[in-house]
């Protein structure tokens, strides 16, 4: 059974080890070792989970199958939209089902906010990934290329999902 579970200042570590764990897992067909190492540390690391949750007003879920982390998304409202930032499986659940479903939660949430979209960044060459997100009916409204320091950037495709 799938369950989405809030995620409270002092799991912000075991949400931070998740997040390695996918990140180091995933992106290594796209992104350069060190450039995940940068990001994950950037964006993902308990310190800047937490500098997430203080100053840039995001929420973030556990994604739990059978009562086990399964992924995790997270996201933050803006003024017009609701921004999807993260939404990752671990590689062992993927393939069954638990982003779509998770989707379907992220839209709740959005309607409960009374948000009539939803955006999202996603890197150009994530090919599967852009994929998912055309099947469920977002649309490409923006290409970005972003200096994220470094030397490093997101050459990313913004996407916009209408409730």
């Amino acid at each position: 059974m799938l369950n989405y579970k809030l995620v409270k200042i002092d799991e912000i570590e075991q949400l931070a080890e998740l997040a390695s764990s996918i990140w180091h897992e995933y992106w290594t067909e796209i992104l350069t070792p060190a450039q995940i190492d940068y990001m994950v540390e950037k964006f993902q690391s308990a310190k800047a989970i937490k500098n997430q949750y203080e100053y840039d007003n995001y929420t973030y879920y556990f994604i739990q199958q059978g009562g086990v982390n399964a992924g995790y998304f997270g996201f933050s409202d803006k003024k017009d939209y609701l921004f999807l930032s993260k939404l990752y499986i671990s590689k062992e659940f993927r393939h069954m089902g638990i982003g779509t479903r998770a989707f379907e939660k992220i839209k709740e949430i959005a309607r409960e906010k009374s948000y009539a979209t939803i955006q999202l960044t996603v890197n150009k060459y994530n090919k599967n990934t852009i994929a998912a997100y055309d099947k469920w009916g977002f649309k490409t409204i923006a290409s970005v290329v972003t200096d994220i320091g470094e030397d490093f950037v997101m050459d990313d495709y913004i996407m916009e999902y209408s409730l």
